[in-house]
């Protein structure tokens, strides 16, 4: 091992034991550490270290990745288990999705034991044990409102500074299509589509007044950010969650103030569409869905269904977790008729070879796709378990009465939030990109203890209710002896 990473994960260890002292000691510091968690999680690829690195393989996990930030998650979990900010709830709980979550990354474990090579599958491994630690931090962390405060004020923020990132790229640095602090266009506009209901959501809740203003200033530049990065898929995508958001979180009682509001953001969004127009056109205009879709000659969308077909028909079980680029450069790509190098070959160091997008295949531009094709359809079940809790659980949301208290508002826009993610997740694999797996896995986690907190309540205030009502008329109270006669 390099000296570089020796250093590294000795800071790591240090880092760790005091964070650890530092969170379990002052609730302050956990707030702060909860606010880094957030927008660090969009900076990861700025302070990462990638231990055993092997940064030719055109997969999407490369290393053992390590950040500042995984150092965070880790203290809150222990934090709030040794010490709770509240003695009164639970101080361990079993979060929604947990179960599922914990049956994939098994899967995944058998999987890398069983499939050739096994280091990528290892690599990959490592990222979906750290969505999990991500998960449980959001989930122990986040109990009462005033913890949403410090998510929605993270979200905010990162949302303006890609803004301001977007915007410096496309009128300075004259980059046709941004990728903001993540450096792909279809990443930021993805990572948009996953934060950006929180906005809508929190702008209408019993929040304090100065932090629902920062949510309608960070709008703005939000919806420049997924503009500018001219994607196909995201623009229309933002556009859908945004509005099936305010839809369930904003009052229909005509107001002037309502009216204002309408109008105005009407007119920007006609004013940005105005001035990306030409640009517009031209992206959309680049290939149909027929050639998207259905040609055979170019790697297209449709090639990689193709291929994970073809996956499938050979391995029930996959090729392995990780391993899609290693098995469709090796055989299904030059099957197809596509000039791929082969990882394995002895002839060829992949080190030294100057990599572009035809030396090694890609993986699938389609997440389902990705996951039957490395895990197989055992795989993909349990994969698409996880999101069917996580959008059970935010329809429930959708199911209570109006309100605007921010434990359930918050609820509806985490809902449109894993919609955003899951939508166009059917046309890239970003997902697996580390910024927005630890952001998806953060709000996951926020999503589970609403819900948890949401059917905790509902048992108290049962509990407290009448719920027997005899023949003769006689209502009894579960928490009392009294009886009154009707």
């Amino acid at each position: 091992m390099d000296t570089q990473y020796i250093i590294a994960l000795v800071l790591i260890v240090f880092a760790t034991g005091v964070g650890l002292v530092v969170t379990t000691l002052s609730q302050r510091a956990r707030d702060v550490g909860f606010f880094a968690m957030v927008t660090g999680a969009v900076l990861t690829n700025r302070m990462d270290v990638n231990f055993f690195s092997q940064e030719w393989y055109r997969g999407t996990t490369r290393g053992v990745e390590v950040t500042a930030i995984d150092v965070i998650a880790l203290c809150l979990i222990v934090a709030s288990v040794l010490l709770p900010r509240y003695p009164e709830k639970p101080r361990l709980y079993w979060p929604g999705a947990l179960f599922f979550m914990g049956l994939y990354a098994a899967y995944g474990l058998f999987s890398v034991l069983t499939s050739y090579p096994k280091m990528f599958g290892a690599f990959e491994l490592t990222k979906i044990v750290r969505g999990i630690m991500f998960f449980l931090a959001a989930a122990l962390f986040v109990r009462t409102r005033r913890e949403l405060i410090l998510l929605v004020s993270a979200v905010c923020c990162t949302v303006s500074l890609q803004g301001a990132m977007a915007l410096k790229q496309r009128y300075v640095e004259g980059i046709y299509r941004v990728g903001g602090s993540v450096e792909d266009p279809n990443s930021l506009s993805m990572y948009i589509c996953l934060v950006s209901p929180i906005l809508v959501a929190a702008a209408s809740a019993d929040l304090p007044s100065w932090l629902k203003r920062f949510c309608w200033i960070s709008f703005l530049p939000a919806a420049l950010a997924s503009l500018l990065t001219i994607s196909r898929a995201g623009i229309p995508i933002f556009g859908m969650v945004m509005l099936g958001t305010t839809v369930f979180c904003v009052s229909w009682k005509p107001t002037f103030k309502k009216a204002g509001v309408a109008l105005v953001v009407s007119m920007l969004a006609g004013v940005a569409l105005f001035k990306a127009g030409d640009m517009l056109l031209e992206r959309y205009g680049q290939a149909s869905l027929a050639e998207e879709y259905l040609d055979d000659q170019n790697e297209g969308r449709g090639v990689y269904l193709r291929w994970a077909r073809a996956i499938i028909d050979d391995h029930p079980s996959g090729v392995g977790l990780g391993n899609w680029s290693f098995w469709v450069s090796k055989v299904y790509g030059p099957e197809a008729g596509f000039r791929y190098l082969s990882y394995d070959d002895p002839m060829i160091s992949p080190k030294e070879i100057q990599l572009s997008n035809a030396v090694y295949a890609a993986p699938a531009h389609n997440l389902a796709a990705l996951t039957v094709g490395e895990l197989g359809v055992p795989g993909l079940i349990l994969f698409m378990l996880i999101w069917a809790r996580l959008f059970w659980m935010g329809a429930s949301f959708l199911w209570t009465r109006r309100s605007d208290d921010p434990m359930r508002r918050i609820g509806i826009g985490l809902f449109f939030c894993m919609w955003g993610i899951f939508l166009q997740s059917l046309t890239e694999w970003v997902y697996r990109q580390t910024p927005i797996f630890l952001s998806f896995h953060i709000l996951a986690g926020t999503l589970a203890s609403l819900h948890y907190t949401q059917r905790r309540e509902a048992r108290q205030a049962k509990a407290l209710a009448p719920v027997d009502v005899r023949a003769d008329g006689v209502i009894e109270l579960t928490n009392s002896d009294t009886r009154a006669v009707a």
